[in-house]
């Protein structure tokens, strides 16, 4: 079982061992073109999205996990496709409460040796192998996310969304930093990077700490009608998709 593990991880890590051969550099490059393009294709069609990111730890018991699956379903609610990273704990939460809310429901999941597998609330689903593909899709088709309480991952992605927002890479889509008491030593360091100026004061308001369903998805709501209409998407097939 080790030896199995240790295979998985050093596949994953193949890209970071530094220089390879001109011929392994090039296939790399292809493996992660054909991956893109396989995003590209899955996902193209899943509608406006909302991406909910947490912890894959939290059982179905615990606050946060009915928590994430209240998002799920107010996510339906607004029309919206609930996007996740498609494992367990406030995924399958996020996903499980859209799904059960008749709402549309997508994962994009990564191979892991541990801890990751795909949850059976998906309507669409694609897995990954490599991480800065999968957080590409993640924030690519949504309109506003979602940060519940998670681990280093979790942070990863949220430090990602808004460092892609504050430099303008991509639009000012709303952040919602839901759970005050589990985030709040986090936001005193960002309040310190603020008052130190490694950050603008406007970026403080990037954005929403809350504990509050209701204002979490009305600062979304807001935000989305005010700036966007909603159309249906002509669905004008590439590359052979299927419906």
């Amino acid at each position: 079982m080790k030896e199995q593990n240790s295979l998985v991880i050093g596949k994953e890590h193949f890209y970071l061992e530094g220089p390879k051969s001109r011929w392994s550099e090039l296939g790399l490059a292809w493996k992660v073109f054909r991956e893109f393009i396989k995003g590209f294709r899955t996902l193209h069609f899943v509608g406006p999205c909302i991406t909910v990111f947490g912890s894959a730890r939290f059982t179905e018991e615990h606050p946060y996990y009915l928590a994430a699956r209240e998002f799920g379903k107010r996510i339906a609610a607004l029309g919206f496709t609930t996007m996740t990273g498609g494992g367990p704990g406030i995924m399958e939460a996020a996903n499980r409460g859209a799904f059960e809310a008749k709402g549309e429901s997508v994962g994009c999941n990564i191979k892991l040796p541990f801890e990751q597998k795909l949850n059976p609330y998906v309507n669409t689903s694609i897995t990954f192998e490599h991480f800065f593909v999968r957080k590409v899709m993640l924030v690519k088709y949504s309109y506003a996310f979602i940060i519940m309480p998670g681990g280093f991952g979790t942070m990863d992605e949220f430090f990602e969304t808004i460092t892609l927002i504050q430099t303008k890479t991509m639009k000012q889509f709303p952040i919602v930093l839901y759970g005050k008491t589990y985030y709040a030593e986090l936001m005193k360091t960002i309040e310190g990077m603020s008052n130190d100026g490694t950050i603008s004061p406007e970026d403080m308001k990037l954005v929403l700490l809350t504990d509050n369903f209701d204002e979490a998805i009305n600062h979304i709501e807001m935000y989305v009608a005010k700036n966007y209409e909603k159309h249906p998407r002509k669905k004008l097939w590439w590359l052979f998709e299927k419906d």
